[in-house]
């Protein structure tokens, strides 16, 4: 399995709106970044992702669940780009704020910290179990 983080601003698309799409999920789609759009390509069902409240909050505040590969955006009228399904797995007991990320030496690494605009992003397990402890998981 592998870890991803996706962005969201919680004002367009917000983990409560995720939670009641249910298990049919829903696509994550809208992806403009090329960088981006390989990193949904790359997503294999049953990954599971961080759901990230940009803009607005800037946390961590649930994770998803990938359950449809990707396929064709169908929002973008250049046939281009790609989305995934997720759905819902779990809220977060404590969300994870972005400053607390940033004091965190270990996960200095991160896509999220290095390129903060980037809304699809991997993330290596073990950063992946800080991030988990971190949240109360």
């Amino acid at each position: 399995m592998n870890y991803w983080l996706l962005k969201s601003e919680p004002n367009v698309w917000s983990l409560n709106q995720q939670k009641k799409a249910g298990n049919k999920g829903v696509p994550w789609d809208g992806v403009r970044n090329y960088q981006a759009a390989n990193n949904l390509k790359a997503m294999k069902k049953g990954d599971q992702c961080f759901f990230y409240h940009s803009n607005i909050g800037k946390e961590i505040v649930g994770i998803v669940e990938i359950i449809k590969e990707h396929y064709l955006d169908k929002t973008d009228q250049s046939g281009r780009f790609v989305a995934v399904t997720v759905k819902f797995l779990r809220e977060l007991k404590k969300p994870i704020p972005l400053e607390d990320i940033k004091k965190n030496k270990q996960l200095s690494h991160l896509s999220l910290i290095k390129q903060s605009r980037l809304s699809v992003m991997s993330i290596d397990s073990k950063s992946w179990k800080i991030l988990n402890n971190m949240g109360k998981i």
